[in-house]
Parts: C-alpha cells; structure tokens; sequence
C-alpha cells in the first residue's frame, strides 16, 4: 500500500528527471574541462545517449543505478508498492538499455556507461579511454583549461 495519496504521488514522480541530472552534469563539466566537446541527447541514435562524442565514435551512458538495476545497494532496491507495475518496468528499461547498447555497437560506436553510484571512478575511466584513443588528425590538440 502506498504511503501517499495519488495526487501527491504523481507530483514526486513527476520530479524526477531524465536529462541533464547532477551525475550527468558532472560527466559533461569534466569532458568540457577536459577539452572534448559533445553533443547531448541524440535523437538519431539508439537509446538517445546522454553525451555523444562524435570525433571519438564514442558514447557515454549516464545511468541511475535504481532505474537501471545496477548491482549496487540503490540498484538492488525493490519498490515496496505496486511491485506488479515497478518490476517489469525496471526490468524493460534494462532489455532497452541492453538493445540500445548492441545496435550503437553494430554502428561501430564505442559505449561508456557511467553509473551514479561512481561518477567520479566513471570520469577517470572515460576521460583515460578518450585519451588513448584520441583521433589523429592535423591541428588537433587536447588542451586543458583551468
């Protein structure tokens, strides 16, 4: 049984955001302090990636571990209330994030996830991978601005 009355219910999950998130914000403040420059919420790909990186064929999936079942004690969590909506619910946004996942690499798309439960670990790794495999062209430098 839930806590809330619908009314009041529906005003919280209405809060909840899909874009531009703390956890997403920090990956794209520390890209753009890094040098990389990115489009966001590309509608033309698969699954609508958070940060597209085109230069680097590269993707970044930013994803809360709750609503995305990461294995880690928020991911683990079960709704108490209407468990006969919120499973399969959960369970179809990790079947469409997997899909999306596969057709982005079929593109030849390099995907980075970063979880919320490790942004700062997920930064390090994805600016690292950026950096080894930066694209050699002419005139092109990473510089680093403070």
């Amino acid at each position: 049984m839930d806590q809330v009355v619908p009314a009041v219910r529906s005003r919280m999950m209405r809060a909840i955001k899909g874009k531009n998130t703390k956890p997403e914000i920090a990956v794209r403040t520390a890209l753009h302090a890094a040098g990389f420059r990115f489009r966001l919420h590309c509608r033309d790909l698969p699954g609508t990636p958070d940060v597209v990186l085109p230069k680097h064929r590269t993707v970044v999936l930013v994803n809360g571990c709750f609503w995305h079942r990461h294995d880690c004690p928020k991911g683990r969590r079960h709704p108490s209330s209407n468990v006969g909506y919120w499973g399969p619910k959960l369970e179809r946004n990790k079947v469409r994030q997997a899909a999306a996942i596969q057709a982005l690499a079929a593109a030849g798309w390099k995907v980075v996830t970063v979880w919320e439960c490790d942004v700062a670990g997920g930064i390090r790794d994805l600016l690292r991978a950026l950096r080894r495999t930066r694209p050699e062209t002419s005139g092109y430098k990473l510089t680093r601005r403070r």
